[in-house]
């Protein structure tokens, strides 16, 4: 039996960047990748407004993401696309998916699943440390964490799987 013309999802189409109102005004979504064929992506928890972590996303990854309502990534250290918690089961389910006016940068407000963390360190926010000021009599010398618990054990959640982290 067929499925109902309402029940069948059309591909993610990306237009062609043709004007610069088209790309700032327009209703079509036009991505800009760079020459890496990747875009940035800003991940925030949609009810605290915490960031949880930047990441990109290469034409696949944001189709995907679009798709399926879940973030996809493209992982520049291991190079393959990357369906986040897919692993650790720290799925984003996506909450809303924002383009910046001149379509080269991403904003996923997102709802994490199981501790509600994003970071492959185990705490919940990739930006676990700030950077003291100098100029405000702070030793800028020493990272300061502003999370002091990690919400899971990386070794337990991920094994054996490599860091994605290159020096």
């Amino acid at each position: 039996m067929m499925k109902a013309s309402s029940q069948i999802k059309p591909p993610v189409v990306f237009h062609t960047r043709e004007s610069i109102e088209q790309v700032e005004e327009g209703r079509q979504l036009a991505p800009k990748f760079d020459d890496q064929g990747l875009i940035v992506c800003v991940t925030q928890d949609a009810s605290s407004g915490q960031i949880l972590m930047v990441g990109y996303m290469n034409a696949e990854a944001l189709a995907k993401t679009i798709e399926t309502g879940e973030a996809h990534y493209w992982s520049r250290s291991r190079q393959v696309l990357w369906h986040k918690g897919a692993t650790s089961g720290l799925v984003q389910q996506v909450e809303e998916l924002l383009i910046d006016d001149d379509q080269d940068a991403i904003w996923l407000r997102v709802k994490v699943s199981g501790s509600g963390a994003s970071c492959h360190v185990g705490y919940r926010s990739c930006f676990y440390r700030k950077i003291p000021i100098a100029e405000k009599g702070y030793d800028s010398q020493h990272l300061v964490y502003t999370e002091l618990e990690k919400t899971f054990d990386p070794k337990e959640v991920y094994g054996d799987v490599p860091n994605p982290t290159k020096l």
